[in-house]
Formats: structure tokens, C-alpha cells, sequence
């Protein structure tokens, strides 16, 4: 039921969403059209909502250089949904040169003359479409460039962040929108520990402001600084939508020691199986009044259904034993039997509801320690080709119980990126990390960091950045050249070129490791 005043001049709506994933599988034959459905869901619920803008917190693509088929489906479904006559009720108060401060339109695409917009849309960067190259481009500008999205929450520094809030009026109601865009979690985590993050407050009456902020990291600990801490946010703010976490938690919950609230409202699409995105998706419907809110929960009904189920078959022992011959097909026939349940379960969820598409996504997890051996997964991926959308990937074996109790760390490449955890991401830069405190000291760097190494043979990797080792080796010997010139330094030719040997000589050796590690990092489960 509607509250009275929830449509009245002084309240703003504001369509909550975040991790669209635009492109995530586009060629596969069945889930291809998955996130430009599901998108055209969110945006169609905008329209019938008539709400006053659209927020989004991260990843509205999957990949960094989204294909032209992605581009233009998000071009043709914004342009669809978010132009047209009706007026937008509310105004800008802030310097906008300073919001958009990095697009060459410094100003919110409403407001442009040649322009007819009925929903704006805002939204920061996630960890899958940030700025990267030369020019520190995202696809998000593609979109601020043609006038269908306003992209803001941008840094560019590495020293000091000032996140200066773009300030929005409707009424009598006021909001400071703050926003970050993605930033590798140990660096932001160091910038907040060395206090270099900066929430500028409004000059007049700061109080009387509702502050949200939306941000897209790590919020669960994935290492000692590999997140971000909730404490780590000022108390002054109201809301926090929180992107990058997949797993829907959109219902505001408060954090009493900040005494604000934190809105997760997860994908949009299942990216990974795993038990976090079994939970149903919904987008958020946000209302606020003066300095009150509340968040209205939204069911989307065109996600693809994902159910997911954990079997230990140490703990059956009444219906398998190790020393059986016919073990495995006992456990072949237990595991069909368990997908038979979910398929089940899946097709009575989709009667009511006609929209959800066909083909359910099915993942049972199979812990087979305690002597016992997995049988053919393609086999028996082969009796659901036509009945699930994930055929290749139904069955996963693991064996949690010894992996651990294995406690010596093995730093060999090859067995580190060969079977990544469920759930887990291998991330280049570890590996990076992890060679250097293992190498030999004649192939340590000297010039480079390891940090700066580590970022740019991620980008190399992750964003198909081909030209950014280079650019790290121009940059840094122009760094030490000029060094060099100003200390006037009557170091020896020969030493010095040793040096930038070194440089080079590693270099050359990342190029042989990234093609040795690449086709494991995108295919993680190849050797499963």
C-alpha cells in the first residue's frame, strides 16, 4: 500500500540498482540475452514507477571493452525508457563543473538544450568497467558522451580523494548524492587508514541535508585490507547503496555503531554459482522526505531461477561406502535424484510466473573426500542438455575437509592457478605479488614497483590493456631519467643501464608468464 505522500512535491523516488552486468554471456545460446532483458525490466520499472532518477552502483557492464552488440543494446534501451517529454522535477544545486568535472558536457544531461530526457540516470563505475589506458576511458563515458547517462563519483587521484556531492532539491527536500567509483580495495583501504578521504559537506544549513552515498567495493573480508570497513565511512551520512556484493540485501539495515543505513542491493544476474546469488533478485524503490526514507523492494521477474545444493558424501555413510565397487554409480544415481528435486522445485517457481525464462541454472556442489572418486561430469552433463541452461557446469567436486588440513603454502604458478576454491577469483596481481617474494634476487625489480607491475599486468590481463606494461616502463625511466638529471648524479653508464636492463629483462618475463597463466585465469575450471 502506498503512503499518501509518497508521490507529493517534496519527495524524491529514486530507482535503486546495481551489478546489471550488461554482455555477461552474450554468446552463449541460452542465457545470451539474459542481462538486456532483465535491464529493460529495471528501466521499464523506472517509466511506471515515474521516478525521478535512476541510481546505479557499478558494473552496468561485465566486461571492461563491452562488445558493440552490448553498447548498442544499452544505447537502444536507455534511449528507449529514459527520453521524452516528461519534465523532471527536480534541480541542481551544486557546481556541476566540478560533478562532472573529467566530461567534456560538464552538465547533467537534462539540462542540455539539445536533449529531451525524461529519467536521468546516474551512476559511478564498478571494478568491471573503470577507466583504463592512456586516456582513462570507461564505457560509462560512451554513454555520458552521447547524453544518456551522467557519470559521476570519479577519481583520478592516488594521493588524496575529496568526494564533493552533487546537491539535488525537490521541494523541500534536499539530497547530497556522494558517490566513488571503483578503487582496488588495498588502496582505497590505506587512503582511509592514512585519512586521505574526504566527504565535503555542504556549506549552508549541512544538516539539513539527506546524505547518500553509494560506492562499489569489497564489503565482506576477503583479506586484511581487501574490503572496506563500515567504520571506515563518515557518520554523517544517511544511506549507503552498496554495489559489487552480488548477494541481494536490499532492505536498509542500520549499522549502530555509524548510526547510518546500508542498502546491498546485489546483481541483477547470477555471474557466478555460488550460494550468494541464489538469493531472489530485486531492485529498490527508494523514497525520501525531508530526512526520512524508505526503501520500497522490487521483484524482478525476468532473472533466470538458480538453485544450488551442497552434498557431503562423507556423511552418508549408510548409503556409500569407499570400498564398494559400485560406489559411484550409487553416487551418480543420488546426484541425479538431487538435480530431479531442484529441477522440480524450479518448474513450480516458474508457473507462477511467465516471464522468468525457461531453462532454470542448476549447481550441485559435491564434497567427495573421504576415498571416494568423481564420476564423468560430462556424462552426466549430457542427460540435461535440453532441461538447463548451465549443462557443462552442473556437477562441481571438491574436497573441503582435506584441502583443509593442508597447511604448506606451494608458490608453483602452475598449481596455483590450476583449481581456484568455489567462489573464489583469482586475481593477477596476487600472482604478481606472490612471484616477487619468492624470486631470486637477481630477477627482483629495481625500477619498477611491485605494486605498479602487479596493476598494469591486471589491466594487461583483465582489461586487454595491450600497451599497459609499456606505458609503466615509459613512465617510470622518464620518472628515474629526471631524477637522475636533477641529482646530477655522476653514477656510472654502465651501472646504469644494468639497471634498466633489469627493468626490461622482467618485463619480458611477465609477457612469458601471462601467456603461460592466461587461458587458466579465464578458464578456471579447465582442469576440473
Amino acid at each position: 500500500p502506498r503512503h499518501e505522500d509518497e508521490d507529493d512535491e517534496d519527495t524524491f523516488k529514486i530507482l535503486v540498482a546495481t551489478d546489471i552486468h550488461l554482455g555477461y554471456m552474450e554468446k552463449d545460446p541460452v542465457r545470451g540475452n539474459d542481462t538486456f532483458v532483465t535491464f529493460n525490466e529495471i528501466l521499464d520499472h523506472a517509466r511506471k514507477n515515474e521516478v525521478d532518477f535512476i541510481l546505479l552502483g557499478g558494473d552496468l557492464f561485465h566486461d571492461n571493452k563491452p562488445s558493440r552488440k552490448t553498447v548498442h543494446s544499452c544505447l537502444e534501451s536507455l534511449r528507449k525508457y529514459c527520453m521524452g517529454d516528461r519534465p523532471v522535477q527536480f534541480e541542481i544545486l551544486s557546481d556541476q563543473a566540478v560533478n562532472f568535472h573529467y566530461s567534456k558536457f560538464p552538465w547533467v544531461n537534462y539540462q542540455d538544450e539539445n536533449l529531451n530526457i525524461s529519467i536521468p540516470v546516474f551512476s559511478i563505475h564498478g571494478n568491471h568497467d573503470d577507466p583504463t589506458g592512456a586516456d582513462a576511458l570507461c564505457a560509462l563515458d560512451i554513454l555520458s558522451c552521447a547524453g544518456l547517462l551522467n557519470h559521476f563519483g570519479r577519481s583520478t587521484s592516488v594521493e588524496k580523494i575529496d568526494i564533493s556531492p552533487i546537491l539535488l532539491r525537490k521541494g523541500r527536500t534536499k539530497i547530497a548524492l556522494y558517490g566513488l567509483g571503483a578503487i582496488p580495495d588495498e588502496r582505497l583501504y590505506r587512503m582511509f587508514v592514512n585519512k586521505q578521504v574526504t566527504m565535503l559537506r555542504p556549506k549552508e544549513d549541512e544538516d539539513s541535508w539527506f546524505n547518500l552515498f553509494v560506492i562499489h567495493q569489497n564489503r565482506s573480508k576477503h583479506g586484511a585490507t581487501n574490503y572496506i570497513p563500515e567504520q571506515f565511512l563518515d557518520d554523517f551520512i544517511n544511506l549507503v547503496v552498496w554495489g559489487h556484493e552480488h548477494e541481494c540485501k536490499i532492505a536498509p539495515f542500520k549499522n549502530e555503531q555509524q548510526r547510518f543505513y546500508i542498502s546491498q542491493p546485489g546483481s541483477s544476474v547470477v555471474t557466478s554459482l555460488s550460494p550468494g546469488e541464489a538469493v531472489k533478485k530485486h531492485i529498490g524503490l527508494l523514497h525520501v522526505k525531508g530526512k526520512k526514507m524508505k526503501m520500497e523492494k522490487i521483484a524482478l521477474e525476468t532473472v533466470r531461477t538458480f538453485h544450488i545444493e551442497d552434498i557431503v558424501l562423507a556423511d552418508h555413510p549408510d548409503l556409500f561406502n569407499p570400498d564398494n565397487p559400485n560406489v559411484t554409480q550409487a553416487i551418480q544415481a543420488f546426484c541425479m535424484e538431487k538435480v530431479e528435486l531442484m529441477l522440480d522445485t524450479a518448474e513450480r517457481e516458474r508457473l507462477g510466473n511467465p516471464r522468468q525464462p525457461e531453462k532454470p541454472i542448476i549447481r550441485l556442489r559435491v564434497d567427495y573426500a573421504g576415498g571416494f572418486e568423481p564420476f564423468s561430469v560430462h556424462r552426466f552433463s549430457q542427460k540435461y542438455m535440453h532441461r538447463v541452461a548451465n549443462p557443462k557446469d552442473i556437477i562441481h567436486f571438491f574436497r573441503r575437509r582435506e584441502q583443509k588440513e593442508k597447511k604448506e603454502i606451494d608458490l608453483n604458478f602452475e598449481k596455483l592457478v590450476s583449481r581456484p576454491a568455489e567462489g573464489t577469483t583469482l586475481r593477477v596481481e596476487d600472482l604478481v605479488k606472490q612471484y616477487f617474494q619468492t624470486a631470486e634476487k637477481k630477477v627482483q625489480l629495481s625500477l619498477l614497483t611491485e605494486r605498479g607491475m602487479g596493476e598494469a599486468v591486471q589491466e594487461f590481463v583483465d582489461k586487454e590493456e595491450k600497451d599497459a606494461i609499456e606505458e609503466l616502463v615509459k613512465f617510470q625511466l622518464e620518472k628515474t631519467q629526471k631524477f637522475l638529471k636533477e641529482r646530477r648524479t655522476d653514477a656510472v653508464e654502465e651501472k646504469i643501464d644494468e639497471e634498466v636492463m633489469v627493468v626490461f629483462c622482467c618485463c619480458c618475463f611477465f609477457l612469458e608468464l601471462i601467456s603461460s597463466i592466461m587461458p587458466r585465469i579465464f578458464f578456471p575450471y579447465l582442469s576440473s
